[in-house]
């Protein structure tokens, strides 16, 4: 799906964040050793939706909407993976959240980067919580790495 105006992009964030959010509950309630991480991954998803709504809705107005366009935004690159198979292991599932992370990571990036001329606060939004991924990937590896799974 092309996504060309701002409010299709807050749309398509708040469905990465959203499912993203999903996974980590799920994965949550499978691994006790997992859940305190996963569970602050999904309540941090939900705080970034707020931001970004709230940044958005702070500067957008119909005239701005209807005369800027995200240039070469799609969503196929950023699709999640959700569910995982009842017999994935700790070291599965936190490969899967590793790419997904790495994926809503390149989306933000990218979305930034798109609308860094138009507007500041938004991309200023995008940017904070694309380096917090970074953070959230290093979790997740540290976590991998302890359970003897690697990249």
């Amino acid at each position: 799906m092309e996504l060309r105006t701002a409010s299709a992009v807050i749309g398509f964030a708040e469905s990465l964040e959203t499912g993203a959010a999903k996974f980590y509950e799920a994965a949550a309630a499978g691994f006790a050793d997992l859940a305190g991480c996963f569970r602050d991954f999904a309540k941090e998803n939900g705080k970034n939706v707020q931001a970004i709504k709230r940044a958005y809705y702070s500067v957008i107005s119909d005239a701005l909407e209807t005369g800027f366009s995200f240039q070469n935004l799609t969503s196929e690159p950023y699709a999640l993976q959700t569910v995982f198979p009842e017999s994935a292991g700790a070291a599965e599932i936190l490969k899967i959240a590793i790419v997904n992370e790495t994926r809503i990571q390149s989306f933000y990036r990218q979305a930034a980067e798109c609308s860094e001329t138009l507007m500041a606060d938004l991309p200023r939004v995008f940017k904070r919580i694309a380096n917090n991924r970074e953070k959230r990937m290093s979790r997740l590896q540290e976590r991998l790495d302890a359970t003897g799974g690697s990249r």
